[in-house]
């Protein structure tokens, strides 16, 4: 495999992975209201989740989605669903910490599930393993995959840090409560987009 191709998956893999978007938005939302390491399992989840998304895609699977519209509807439902459920949370979040409460961070399992149930990371998988995943066979699904794997656990943890960061100009009760209704309404916006296909 040349370095050209090489160079393409790994420009391909950090368009995708570092803008914005739910997964994203949620990395960003975690490291604000947790810091950086307790958001480290979302961010494993989310980089775990569509990885295995991106081999399924280049094992054929992405094919039989596509040819079941009734699949792809219950999948924008389900990921409608599940952004508004994290929107309400946000939403519903305080601003500060009574003393000895510790707030859940998002999960492994919820990094994972929303990347499952977002059509834009089914396009991404497809699109990608499309353009650059095929062209030697099973070695160059890998390869991507690989690729893929760290330059998107990175993007996402950048955005987890970048909240970290964020956190410290935030600073009171108010402004985190203001942050989180904010980022809240975005993960609707989202969910809508999600929903209408766009």
């Amino acid at each position: 495999m040349n370095g050209t191709l090489l160079l393409a998956m790994a420009s391909f893999a950090l368009v995708a992975s570092i803008t914005p978007g739910p997964v994203n938005s949620m990395a960003l939302a975690s490291g604000v209201q947790h810091g950086f390491r307790r958001s480290l399992a979302f961010v494993t989840g989310a980089t775990v989740g569509f990885t295995a998304l991106l081999l399924l895609a280049g094992l054929g699977m992405a094919e039989t989605v596509a040819r079941l519209p009734m699949l792809d509807m219950a999948m924008r439902v389900a990921g409608t669903g599940f952004l508004f459920y994290l929107a309400l949370r946000l939403w519903r979040a305080a601003g500060g910490m009574a003393a000895g409460e510790v707030p859940v961070a998002p999960s492994l399992w919820a990094g994972a599930s929303l990347q499952w149930l977002n059509p834009k990371a089914w396009i991404a998988a497809v699109a990608g393993m499309g353009a650059y995943g095929l062209q030697d066979g099973m070695v160059s699904v890998l390869i991507f995959a690989g690729l893929y794997f760290i330059i998107c656990y990175a993007s996402i943890a950048l955005w987890a840090y970048a909240g970290t960061w964020a956190s410290r100009v935030i600073g009171t009760a108010d402004r985190m409560r203001l942050f989180n209704r904010t980022m809240a309404v975005l993960l609707a916006i989202g969910a809508v987009a999600m929903l209408a296909g766009h």
